[in-house]
């Protein structure tokens, strides 16, 4: 692996993911795991999300729609956060949501708006505890 892409990646996928989270991806890998760990932080956010070619915020458009697609509720709803962080709104990420029930299907566009409200639902929770603060 190029340790330039590899940094590169690490510095973007904490940007768009969230430090918390994937330090604590990082930290849990364990033999088995860490390839993939390393694999998609260098090829992944390494290579393709720091390319230039796409903004941040374009990229998350499009991997709301394939995740959504592919039927994988536990990275759709990170990459909602994560959407949100790269400038979407709720209203845009609602918008695509409604193009994957039409093209391709309305239980994906359902279970992807759910899994939406989950990730908007526990986003608004921790800033209603950091408010308390």
């Amino acid at each position: 692996m190029g340790q330039d892409r590899f940094d590169k990646g690490l510095a973007l996928r904490k940007q768009v993911l969230g430090a918390d989270y994937v330090e604590k991806s990082m930290a849990s890998a364990d033999d088995f795991s860490r390839p993939m760990q390393e694999l998609s932080t260098e090829y992944c956010w390494g290579y393709v999300w720091t390319r230039p070619g796409l903004q941040l915020r374009e990229r998350s458009l499009i991997n709301l729609s394939m995740i959504s697609a592919l039927n994988r509720p536990h990275e759709l709803k990170l990459h909602v956060k994560a959407a949100l962080n790269n400038g979407l709104t709720r209203e845009e990420i609602r918008e695509v949501l409604l193009q994957v029930a039409v093209y391709c299907g309305v239980p994906a566009g359902i279970d992807s708006t759910r899994i939406a409200r989950e990730a908007f639902a526990e986003l608004d929770a921790a800033a209603a505890a950091a408010g308390a603060k």
